[in-house]
This record gives C-alpha cells, sequence and structure tokens, in this order.
C-alpha cells in the first residue's frame, strides 16, 4: 500500500489522481489533499477517501471545512498547509499537481523530509531544476514523471544510462493550430481565447491548454527533460504526431528507438508514478490500432511557434533564464486570457523579457524566486 499526499486535488491531473486512487483501493491510499480554491470538491473527496489531513488556500474556506468535518479530519490553508502535507511522516510518495511556481517549495520540503515526489507541475523542475535533482540525490530519493511524455521516456529509458541516449524525442499534438494552410502566421492576431482553449487530444486546465496552443508547453516540458534525464538540450527534440498515440520515444546510440504507446489518457502516467516500480493491472486505457489506422510525424513549425526556438535558448543558458521564460509566458497567458494582448504577442512578450534578462549562472533558491519576480514585472509592462 502506497500512502500518497497529492497537492492539487481538484485540479485536472488532481482529479484524475483521484480515479487511479478509487480504481486501486488496495494499493493506494490518499492520506493527505489540497486544492487551491474549490471547496466544495476537497469536501466530497475528504468525505469519499477520508484522509487524515488536507488544505485549502483560504483560510476562511478552511475554518469552514474545519468545522463541517470535525475532529475526524485536520485543515490547514496557504502555503503552510502545504508544506504540512508535503512533509507528512505517513506520506511514500508527494504527486505535486498545483499550477504555477506554488509547488516548488513544497517539493523542496518533501525531498527535504525524505518523500519521493511526483512531478505534474512543470514549473517546478524548469525554474530549480539543478536545485531539485541535487536535493533528490542528496536525499536519496526519486524524482518520477507525470506528464505522458517524460513518463513515456522514464518508461524507455528503463534505467539505461546516459551515455546510450542519442536523443530524446519529445511528441506534440501540435495543438489546435497546427495546420498551416487553416491557420496561417497571418491570422495568428484572430485567434481568440475560445478557439485556443478547444485542444485536438486531450482535455487538461487553461492554462495548460494555451501553452498547447503556443507550443509553450512543450518548450517547458524540453527544458524539464534537461534535468530530469540529466542530459544537454542539444539532446533533446521535439517532433508533432496529431495522433498523440506515441507519448515520447528514446533514440540509442546504436540507432535504436523505443516508444511508448497508448490512447491518450493522463491516469495512465499518474498510475504508473504511483505504482512505480510495480504495474498495476487496469482496463482504463485501451488503445485499438486498427482503428487508429495511421500514426503519423512531422517537424515543428519554429516560423509560426518560436516557442521551441526560445525554450531551447532558455535551456542551453541555465542558470535564472528558464524561471525568466516560464515566469513571462505565465504572465503573457494570463493577459491573452484577459484579452489585454493577442495571440502572437505571447511568445514576443517572452522574448522581450528574455531579452532584457542579465542571467545569474547556478543561481540559489532565493536568487531563482527573484528572477522569477523581476520577470512577472518586466512581462508585465
Amino acid at each position: 500500500m502506497k500512502n500518497v499526499v497529492l497537492l492539487g486535488s481538484t485540479g485536472s491531473i488532481g482529479t484524475s489522481t483521484v480515479k487511479v486512487a478509487e480504481d486501486l483501493p488496495g494499493q493506494i491510499r490518499l492520506i493527505g489533499l489540497a486544492a487551491g480554491g474549490n471547496a466544495d470538491l476537497l469536501l466530497a473527496q475528504t468525505r469519499k477517501h477520508k484522509p487524515a489531513v488536507i488544505s485549502i488556500s483560504d483560510p476562511a474556506k478552511a475554518k469552514q471545512l474545519q468545522d463541517t468535518l470535525g475532529a475526524s479530519t485536520q485543515v490547514y490553508c496557504g502555503s503552510e498547509g502545504l508544506l504540512k502535507l508535503a512533509t507528512l511522516p505517513a506520506a511514500d510518495i508527494v504527486l505535486i499537481a498545483i499550477v504555477g511556481t506554488a509547488g516548488l517549495q513544497p517539493a523542496l520540503a518533501a525531498i527535504r523530509a525524505g518523500k519521493d515526489i511526483a512531478v505534474a507541475s512543470k514549473e517546478i523542475l524548469v525554474m530549480a531544476g539543478e536545485i531539485v535533482m541535487n536535493e533528490a540525490r542528496k536525499h536519496g530519493v526519486r524524482v518520477l514523471a507525470v506528464d505522458s511524455e517524460h513518463s513515456a521516456i522514464f518508461q524507455c529509458l528503463d534505467g539505461k544510462p546516459g551515455a546510450s541516449i542519442r536523443k530524446l524525442w519529445l511528441t506534440a499534438s501540435g495543438g489546435p493550430f497546427r495546420d498551416k494552410t487553416l491557420w496561417p502566421k497571418e491570422k495568428f492576431p484572430e485567434i481568440t481565447v475560445e478557439r485556443a482553449l478547444k485542444h485536438p487530444s486531450w482535455v487538461m486546465g487553461r492554462k495548460v491548454t494555451i501553452d498547447s496552443a503556443t507550443l509553450f508547453n512543450k518548450g517547458l516540458e524540453m527544458i524539464e527533460a534537461r534535468w530530469l534525464f540529466d542530459i544537454e538540450m542539444a539532446r533533446v527534440g521535439v517532433l508533432v504526431h496529431p495522433q498523440s498515440i506515441v507519448h515520447s520515444m528514446v533514440e540509442f546510440v546504436d540507432g535504436s528507438i523505443i516508444a511508448q504507446l497508448s490512447t491518450p489518457d493522463m491516469c495512465l502516467p499518474i498510475q504508473y508514478a504511483l505504482t512505480y516500480p510495480d504495474r498495476a493491472a487496469s482496463d482504463r486505457v485501451q488503445t485499438n490500432f486498427p482503428k487508429l489506422g495511421t500514426l503519423t510525424f512531422e517537424e515543428p513549425d519554429t516560423e509560426r511557434f518560436p516557442s521551441i526556438l526560445l525554450a531551447r535558448r532558455a535551456g542551453e543558458m541555465c542558470g535564472t533564464m528558464p524561471a525568466v521564460f516560464n515566469a513571462a509566458n505565465e504572465v503573457a497567458v494570463e493577459a491573452f486570457v484577459n484579452r489585454k494582448i493577442n495571440f502572437p504577442q505571447i511568445t514576443e512578450t517572452v522574448r522581450r523579457t528574455m531579452d532584457a534578462h542579465a542571467v545569474v549562472e547556478h543561481p540559489t533558491l532565493e536568487q531563482i524566486l527573484a528572477a522569477d519576480a523581476w520577470a512577472r514585472r518586466e512581462a508585465a509592462k
């Protein structure tokens, strides 16, 4: 039985994790749940799974939950609550599915408490990959991938040394604007928020869906892979694969390529992370190759989607630049969703913010957080 703390239980990854726990009641126990603002869903999850401890961001909602649940459940709030849950003595693994940078401090706290972590928040490794992976090695814990692409690479590598890898190939659906005949670059200023939120393959949260439309999501994954698998950016590539069946591939030095394939369903990589190194039986994911028919691949169009080039630049420079890349994108996406800028201006905002940044090499956590704050102010201009 794995005792799991789930940070971000009411988001898309969080609710999928709850489904996995319900599929495997004899193998996974949810002992801690944290949510942002959805108190009603957190209450329903708590009543069903009976975790000993929960947390919510708003102190007023925390008090209401405590009054409703009584002494059977301890309710915390805010950033302090996340740290309490991340370091629960009974936890075997902490799954971090908090959007944005709020998961970084809980991730480090969990590692330092000797807990394995499962990472669904790209920002943790994008911002502070060097620090997080060094701390994980120091404390002898595992950092397991929840993203379908990184889970696929992890499964394909199966413990093979870095020297045996020629290239890691991350696959991308291409998003809703992949077809350059329907969506030439000249039409990008006309893209509405509603259109950008219609992803062809996955059902995800708002921020991730917009990132998939700009391919910033793939850029963040490139930087994440660089740290997660201890490999330089030159050996991380991207292929557009519209069917989203091949989740990623590893090309080895002898020319062999190993891929992980399945029908798109986030429950599969979540389950693998929580049950690793075992594989638990599940009928949730069914893949019918005759019905699928054809799998296709193409190069990403970096002229229409320059986010890939910006990500490579950030990952090659390292230091504080990935944190700046990530923070500027968060600000730009929020501005687009609030209709303050148009679709191409998301990328332009990030590029201009990166151009203005003086990189700090091998930064401390404080320097990373300072760069993050600076980038948000700069991008907001």
